[in-house]
Order: structure tokens, then C-alpha cells, then sequence
């Protein structure tokens, strides 16, 4: 298990971190939101020896995080930390060997991992010569040819085309579904909510909210939406909550109390939708944030 607690981090007058805590347990994925600038890079870079904190620690296994432990840990840096003018293979299996690997292992590995991104045709070609988001799969790649027993990627979806998103994706379940913990920094809320088990979400250094995406959502703001026909359009004005209408017909209640509302509506007319609307994790995110 991966644990981050109590992080502070000044550069200069700013305080980039205070307090952040959180916690990635093996097999599961942890999405970590936040605005640019928020602390996410800060918080990535501090667990892998890349910055060092003000204060707080790193835990792995419930000891303080050490240079032999972050080795054995893939990093996906946002900026691309690649070789451009080095060749696809030559640099996967490198990364490799600095790893520990053997030469003959880590060719094998970088030719799976070519295999599985959709890359083997491309392992003599040199990196400069790639598009944006074939570079972030040998970036991936990079991260993985050594089996890591932590993963710790930011923003890996940025500039992947939709089926490289969904190869992305898929290599990042297959890993936590293997045990490893897997933290990884995105904008694509969509893709948080869908992939994480955990969501932790930062703004101006603090972290504001964490846990599951239903957890999240049982504290954002619930709505009430009710469709009836025939009703009269004032039929909510004995309601003590806020009551809006952008289609006819068809109502949004802001009131957990949906016994008293129901009880309006079907007063009002025939009822043909109730429910709640559940928020989303953009939903959850702006009312946390602000």
C-alpha cells in the first residue's frame, strides 16, 4: 500500500501543498483531479524522489519510502521524459536494464509491451519521428516494461486519440486487477469516474474530497426530477425548496424530502418520471472546488 500523508511544499511565497494526504491500496486505482496548478505534479513528483517535501512522508508497506522501493515503481512524468533521437526498442529496453532487468529480459518485455500498444511496427523508429500520442504509449511503456509494483502516472490520457484511450485504459485495469496500485492525474473526469475506484480531488493545495465515486456522489447535491403531464405550471409553489423548470412538463427539485414531493406531483397530475439525478464527477468537482 501506498500512503501519502501530511504533505507541505512551499516554492518561495507559495504554498503549492498543505496537509495532503492520501492513500492508494494495492489492486485499486486512485484518480487524482484538480485544476492546473493545483498540486497534483507537486504531490507525483515528491513520491518519487523527483522533489522533497516541507514535511510529511511516503510510505510503502508502512515504512518511510526509499530509493531501492521507488525503483521498483513506474513513473509516467506529464512532460515527455524520453530520448528523441533514440530508437523506440533501444530506449523501452534500456529504461528497462536501469530497472534491473537483464538485456535479454528487457528485449523480450519492450517487444510484449510494443506488441500489446499497437507499436511493433514501429521499434526501429526513432522517437522524434512520432506523433504526440504514439510517444505517450512508449512513455507507457517505459513505465511498464519492467512490471512495476506501483504505478504513478500524470495525465496518461493526454493527446491519445480515442482508441488509445481505450488501449490506455484497458493496460491500466489489467495492472491494478494484477494487485499493483496504480494512481494516475487526469482532466478527462469521464474517464476518472470510470476507471477508479478512488478519487481524490485537489484545489489550491489542499485536498478538499476523497473517496469512491459513489461516496462523492452520496455528498454532492443531490436533484429530484419529476415529469408530469397536465400538471399546472405552479404546482411546486407550496414546496419549501427550490423548484425549476427548463422543459415543459418536466421539473427539477432541489429537496432530499422526495416523499413530500411526490405526494405534490401526483397531486398535480399523472406522474411519469421520479427519481433523483445523481451527480457527476464534473458536478462533484466544480461544487468542491469552489
Amino acid at each position: 500500500m501506498l500512503e501519502i500523508r501530511n504533505l507541505r511544499k512551499r516554492f518561495g511565497d507559495k504554498v503549492a501543498l498543505d496537509d495532503v494526504s492520501l492513500t492508494v491500496e494495492p489492486g485499486r486505482m486512485f484518480g487524482f483531479v484538480g485544476a492546473n496548478g493545483a498540486g497534483k505534479t507537486t504531490t507525483m513528483r515528491i513520491a518519487m524522489g523527483v522533489l522533497t517535501s516541507d514535511a510529511g512522508e511516503v510510505l510503502w508497506q508502512g515504512t518511510p519510502l526509499a530509493f531501492e522501493s521507488r525503483a521498483s515503481f513506474g513513473y509516467m512524468p506529464e512532460e515527455r521524459g524520453l530520448y528523441p533521437k533514440m530508437r523506440i526498442a533501444d530506449q523501452i529496453a534500456y529504461f528497462g536494464e536501469l530497472h534491473g532487468m537483464t538485456s535479454a529480459a528487457a528485449k523480450t518485455a519492450t517487444g510484449e509491451w510494443l506488441e500489446r500498444l499497437g507499436l511493433a511496427d514501429r521499434g526501429r523508429d526513432f522517437v522524434q519521428d512520432l506523433s504526440l500520442g504514439n510517444q505517450q504509449r512508449v512513455q507507457l511503456a517505459v513505465s511498464l516494461v519492467f512490471d512495476p509494483k506501483v504505478l504513478i502516472l500524470d495525465e496518461p490520457f493526454s493527446g491519445l486519440d480515442p482508441l488509445a484511450v481505450d488501449t490506455m485504459a484497458s493496460v491500466l485495469s489489467e495492472r491494478s486487477a494484477a494487485g499493483v496500485p496504480v494512481i494516475f492525474s487526469s482532466h478527462q473526469l469521464d474517464l476518472v469516474e470510470r476507471l477508479c475506484d478512488t478519487v481524490g480531488i485537489i484545489s489550491a493545495g489542499h485536498m478538499v474530497a476523497v473517496g469512491t465515486v459513489d461516496e462523492l456522489r452520496r455528498r454532492g447535491n443531490r436533484r429530484l426530477r419529476v415529469t408530469i403531464e397536465g400538471a399546472n405550471p405552479n404546482w411546486a409553489d407550496s414546496l419549501p425548496c427550490q423548484v425549476s423548470s427548463d422543459v415543459e412538463g418536466e421539473w427539477v427539485v432541489d429537496s432530499d424530502d422526495d416523499q413530500t414531493v411526490l405526494a405534490a406531483a401526483m397531486a398535480a397530475g399523472r406522474v411519469t418520471r421520479f427519481g433523483f439525478d445523481e451527480p457527476s464527477l464534473v458536478d462533484i468537482f466544480r461544487e468542491a472546488s469552489s
